[in-house]
């Protein structure tokens, strides 16, 4: 995925407890304007990625 910043998924695995965090790094103005106009779906886009 061509993205404006660099970006990972990092999952652990803790007490039995699956953890997941997402990081963006933005590059510049553009990074940032993709940052803040995608965050809203968030939390729907990565709620259902731990639910499948």
């Amino acid at each position: 995925m061509k993205l404006p910043g660099e970006a990972w998924l990092e999952f652990k695995v803790i007490n039995n407890t699956l953890y997941q965090a997402a990081t963006f790094k933005p590059r510049g103005f553009m990074g940032k304007l993709y940052w803040y106009s995608v965050l809203p779906f968030h939390g729907f886009i990565f709620d259902g990625m731990l639910k499948n």
